[in-house]
């Protein structure tokens, strides 16, 4: 590349990455926020918190990237066209594609990126997502147990204990209430969680267990080690249900049909398409923004019609893709508009900023003639 070229390449990439950063760190936030019962909850780390929102960056990266590159090339293009920049560099003797390539060379680079993001490390991070979250959610200890306080499930179940180390308790209690006629109460010097064949227990030690007789007398045992069984009182979500963010592409296009999840969502794979698909808009919005600036007459007050214009389509083309992921899931055969409308964008703006200018074939719009020379 030329050194203007090299100065153009690095002032959209710059212009993209301080995008696409400001959106990502935004998005964050926003999904942060609901995350934040992992903290309020479910007890966990800031830490854990941290994690599960960096997490989602790379689906936040992969929805934003095409639109993030339109804006940074639109900018980029717009500044270097109104200091004379491009028409010096075009006054040099460069061509059209000479003068575009640095941004279809980083619109590439972002198509590269964002297959790469779609096709192994979103699915990756997602199921590490699930996963965290899963054993946030299902942590027994800081689920059931709040140390020094009475903890209520709403559905029959108090527990408290005086301290709590790990999943070591001290001065434990656990009221069953399920059955209004069989309410019993336990009380234990210690204990600790415990899972058998994945099933959540308490065993406590050196207590005793409480309930009312059939004649309303208390009757009490003791016990020097016993089990109860949290089972009925703890939904049991250790195995993790891999959605359709969370695999990869071979498991969307060939799904498991002897799964029960698998086969009853088969409608749900419909967006494997978009996987593929998606990363052609990066060049669609690439071609969108140079016809926008570059396809032009060169104008002082500036290209705002041309530019709003442009963002018009570019919002349409991204709101279409959507559309046509959503057709495609009710109608396979339908997919082949994802890959269609980028394509045909990119047909349309290379065929009128590159082609059609060299065959002289004007495509501005002539100046009226006064009316004075009219009359003349």
């Amino acid at each position: 590349m030329s050194e203007f070229q090299r100065y153009l390449f690095r002032s959209v990439l710059r212009t993209l990455v301080a995008i696409v950063g400001g959106l990502v760190m935004i998005a964050l936030l926003t999904q942060g926020l609901q995350q934040i019962e992992l903290i309020v909850e479910n007890r966990q780390t800031v830490g854990t918190y941290l994690w599960v929102s960096v997490l989602a960056a790379p689906q936040i990266v992969s929805l934003l990237l095409p639109l993030a590159l339109f804006i940074a090339a639109t900018g980029a293009l717009n500044v270097a066209h109104r200091e004379n920049e491009i028409v010096v560099a075009e006054s040099s003797g460069m061509s059209n594609w000479q003068v575009a390539s640095p941004v279809l060379r980083l619109a590439t680079l972002a198509a590269v990126l964002h297959l790469g993001l779609n096709l192994w490390i979103q699915p990756a991070a997602f199921r590490e997502m699930r996963e965290t979250v899963t054993l946030a959610s299902t942590d027994l200890m800081a689920s059931l147990v709040r140390p020094g306080a009475f903890y209520s499930t709403g559905d029959g179940l108090t527990t408290f204990a005086q301290d709590v180390n790990g999943r070591e308790m001290r001065d434990i209690l656990v009221h069953d209430s399920r059955n209004p006629e069989e309410v019993s109460t336990w009380i234990a010097k210690e204990g600790y969680a415990i899972e058998i064949e994945g099933i959540p227990a308490i065993v406590m030690r050196e207590g005793h267990v409480q309930h009312l007789a059939d004649n309303g007398a208390l009757e009490a045992l003791s016990f020097e080690q016993t089990t109860f069984d949290l089972a009925p009182f703890f939904n049991d979500q250790t195995a993790v249900q891999l959605k359709e963010s969370d695999r990869f592409l071979p498991e969307l296009f060939y799904p498991d049909m002897t799964n029960f999840y698998d086969s009853q969502n088969v409608e749900v794979h419909g967006r494997r398409h978009a996987r593929i698909a998606d990363p052609l808009l990066n060049i669609a919005m690439a071609m969108l923004a140079i016809i926008a600036i570059l396809g032009g007459d060169f104008s002082r007050r500036g290209y705002g019609r041309r530019i709003a214009f442009a963002s018009a389509g570019a919002v349409t083309l991204r709101l279409a893709q959507f559309g046509a992921v959503s057709a495609g899931e009710g109608n396979p055969s339908l997919n082949w508009l994802q890959y269609a409308l980028p394509i045909a964008v990119v047909a349309i703006t290379s065929l009128l900023f590159f082609v059609l200018p060299g065959m002289g074939v004007k495509l501005r719009r002539r100046p009226r003639m006064p009316l004075h020379a009219k009359l003349a």
